[in-house]
């Protein structure tokens, strides 16, 4: 019988996606003992904390927002920005003036692409994993990509199960044995889904365990002093700000995801 034959694709497809995104969950929540790890500092700046919430994008916005708030920066609600103030304080808002361009105006979604593509933000990147604060790429991508997989098998199983269902010259009864052998496999995927993400509640996409307890411990920002705003757009983000002009210019070109 065909149906069999796609039972078994289901089941094998079922067992092998979820297998890897067990494998990848346990390697995220549980980083190799052996990795070289420097001691964790226990004051981290405002741009490892915004790697730590929300990663090289949320660096980026955090030195626009900095250079805004300074006027070394005009950030338009149209998401133009315009240079006022060409010297950077340190490499990340340098690398923001030159992506801007010698015109000394640009949009600012590239701006924030280059930004957060730089090597400073890489090399902060690289000093987070080292203390053992930020998840490394290549598990965070593992990760991502084994939850691709296993939400695709779902999608398979309900496919495969349409086809067996729909298949001609079928036997009376047919159809309720078969749609419960294959919710068996649909049922894992799912649960599977699931389990992993409440395994990976207690660390973010960037923060491992370790970073996402820092980041729990930091003290809610005092509204009004402006390294408090620069604190919640590090932790919160965008959305954190109350100028909507400014929120605006930000969100302008994007979607918004923190």
């Amino acid at each position: 019988m065909l149906w069999v034959v796609l039972l078994l694709v289901a089941w094998g497809a079922a067992a092998v996606s979820c297998i890897r995104l067990c494998l990848a969950t346990a390697g995220a929540a549980h980083p190799p003992q052996d990795a070289v790890r420097a001691p964790a500092s226990p004051e981290l700046n405002l741009y490892e904390t915004a790697f730590l919430a929300g990663g090289p994008q949320r660096v980026a916005d955090l030195a626009l927002v900095s250079m805004h708030l300074r006027r070394r920066l005009l950030l338009a609600r149209t998401g133009w920005a315009t240079v006022v103030d060409p010297e950077g304080r340190d490499e990340v808002e340098r690398t923001v003036i030159r992506a801007i361009g010698p015109e000394g105006q640009s949009r600012i979604a590239p701006i924030r692409a280059a930004a957060a593509a730089t090597d400073a933000v890489r090399s902060l990147a690289d000093r987070l994993v080292a203390a053992g604060l930020a998840v490394p790429h290549g598990t965070r991508t593992g990760l991502e990509s084994a939850v691709r997989a296993v939400r695709a098998t779902a999608v398979l199983v309900v496919v495969l199960a349409a086809v067996a269902l729909l298949m001609p010259g079928q036997e009376a009864g047919f159809t309720g044995p078969v749609a419960a052998w294959f919710g068996l496999p649909l049922v894992l995927t799912l649960g599977c889904l699931a389990i992993a993400q409440v395994e990976n509640r207690p660390h973010g996409r960037w923060a491992s365990p370790s970073g996402q307890r820092w980041l729990d411990s930091l003290p809610a920002p005092v509204s009004g002093a402006e390294r408090d705003l620069l604190a919640a757009v590090a932790v919160g983000g965008v959305a954190a700000l109350e100028d909507p002009d400014l929120r605006a210019a930000l969100l302008s070109g994007v979607r918004p995801r923190d």
